[in-house]
């Protein structure tokens, strides 16, 4: 089973990742160049790179199911301000490169909000800025993240992800997000049937990443509030069947499960959950005292 979580992109880079993601019992992780909300960024720093692939070579890591995700600010799917969609693709062109320069194969993107236009509108112009984008042949490749149709999100319906793939003149994948997939209105409770669903409109080998998280939310609320493992509405078990899918055996199966502890206004009193709801994974066996065992862990 490949398994990790996001982790962080800091002053060691790529290096910093990779030990995180060790620490966690993993053996995949995905991780932002940068803070995923601006467009601050260093530069690449060859030294830590050739140290960060040498610890994944040494830990059973495999670069190519490494995954990396694009900044929440990218959005192509509106063009009302021409300077700013045409940002956006600059931005998203920078990701790319800094992705080949990583030696990372799969770069997540949210498609965009359409924030006054017409849906089919939105989706030409996603459409659009990926044909503008992808003509200077990236390897990286771009995967659509599936979301829970928030607002005026593009994106939350699987026809819709079929529509920017059937528009865009290269190869681009799905990134399946669980808790979003419920907020959007699919059963995960259901997953073979979504599978098959899945299967008639896209095709299962375009799934290159499944964002594994529970939901605080009821099907189809189009809300988008993520769970740890176990203790949304999706369920434990539900999630250790899809984690165990046999058809995405091969996927990594990332975590962006919420943090555990107080409050984010005293951030020295929150902790990431990712160890052990890894060990759950692993285990195969819900742990009723999650909450619990991480708090002491991290005061211990």
């Amino acid at each position: 089973m490949l398994i990790g979580s996001h982790v962080s992109f800091g002053k060691k880079q790529l290096l910093g990742s990779v030990q995180e993601a060790i620490s966690y019992g993993a053996n995949t992780f995905m991780f932002y160049t940068g803070a995923p909300q601006n467009t601050m960024r260093q530069k690449i720093d060859e030294e830590l790179l050739k140290e960060a692939q040498d610890l994944m070579i040494k830990e059973g890591i495999d670069i190519k199911k490494v995954i990396c995700h694009a900044p929440y600010i990218i959005n192509l799917a509106n063009n009302k301000d021409l300077e700013k969609w045409q940002f956006s693709q600059n931005f998203l062109k920078q990701e790319l490169s800094r992705c080949d320069e990583l030696n990372v194969s799969f770069l997540v993107l949210h498609p965009g909000s359409a924030v006054g236009l017409e849906k089919t509108e939105a989706l030409n112009n996603i459409s659009l800025a990926l044909n503008n984008i992808l003509s200077n042949n990236y390897k990286c490749q771009i995967l659509l993240e599936t979301m829970a149709g928030k607002g005026t999100e593009c994106g939350s319906s699987l026809e819709e992800i079929k529509y920017i793939i059937d528009h865009v003149n290269y190869n681009i994948g799905v990134c399946i997000d669980t808790c979003h997939l419920n907020d959007a209105g699919y059963k995960m409770q259901n997953f073979k049937e979504f599978l098959a669903i899945v299967e008639k409109i896209i095709g299962i080998d375009k799934i290159k990443c499944v964002h594994l998280n529970d939901s605080k939310n009821v099907l189809a609320s189009h809300k988008d509030r993520h769970a740890n493992i176990g203790y949304g509405t999706i369920g434990f078990d539900n999630l250790l069947n899809i984690c165990y899918e046999e058809k995405l055996k091969d996927v990594p199966k990332i975590l962006e499960t919420p943090y555990v502890g107080q409050t984010w206004e005293d951030k020295t009193k929150i902790y990431p959950p990712y160890k052990f709801e890894i060990e759950m994974l692993k285990n195969k066996k819900f742990n009723q005292n999650l909450l619990e065992d991480i708090n002491n862990y991290y005061n211990k």
